[in-house]
């Protein structure tokens, strides 16, 4: 009972069973390891790609580029042969973005944007210390991390993560947030012993 509640709160919170986007949903499955195929392509296909243009020492601009010439080079041998042989014409989809899916991306796009000012309102207008420290907290791990590692392998990091950390809170939700709480409590007793400034108004007869 307490499992399968705290399976649909995070199947929830990743976007999932809202029933106002498929992709959502689909992805958290995904990230849930509930679509075990859509799961382990990701990990294959990540590792593949990591593991060729870190390792390997493979050019991200010219492993796109032979692809695409031999992607095309196939389909024009393909719909070559098909009309000499009287064969059905390769089956390429309609190459169009839809118009949902980019009203969609845009909505999703203005509220990352809309929660970035409102952090920055936080800090500059209200002064808020707390959400000063965890801005200051996840601009130094950026930053500090992209002394240790390249973009590619964070990015490689970022999907195992993914992979990883929704199963394990899914299974451990309750001792996580016990152990969250109790971490915010200290935050908040630290932040209130950090002087705010207060501004005052200027009287002047």
């Amino acid at each position: 009972m307490g499992d399968s509640a705290s399976s649909s709160y995070v199947h929830k919170s990743l976007g999932g069973g809202s029933g106002e986007s498929l992709s959502l949903t689909i992805l958290a499955d995904v990230l849930l390891w509930r679509n075990q195929s859509g799961a382990i392509i990701l990990l294959v296909s990540s590792t593949g790609f990591w593991f060729l243009f870190e390792r390997a020492g493979y050019n991200l601009l010219s492993f796109v580029s032979n692809v695409l010439l031999l992607l095309v080079a196939i389909l024009f041998l393909w719909a070559k042969s098909a009309s000499l042989l009287n064969r059905p014409l390769p089956p390429v989809p309609n190459m169009e973005i839809p118009e949902g899916f980019a009203n969609k991306a845009a909505d999703g796009i203005l509220v990352l944007i809309n929660h970035v000012l409102s952090v920055a309102s936080d800090i500059t207008i209200a002064r808020n210390p707390i959400r000063l420290l965890q801005v200051s907290f996840v601009l130094w791990a950026i930053s500090y991390v992209g002394t240790l590692i390249n973009s590619l392998t964070l990015v490689y990091i970022v999907i195992l993560l993914s992979l990883s950390l929704p199963v394990v809170y899914e299974k451990y939700q309750e001792h996580i947030d016990d152990k969250l709480n109790s971490t915010s409590k200290v935050i908040r007793n630290i932040s209130r012993k950090i002087p705010i400034p207060v501004s005052k108004e200027k009287k002047y007869q």
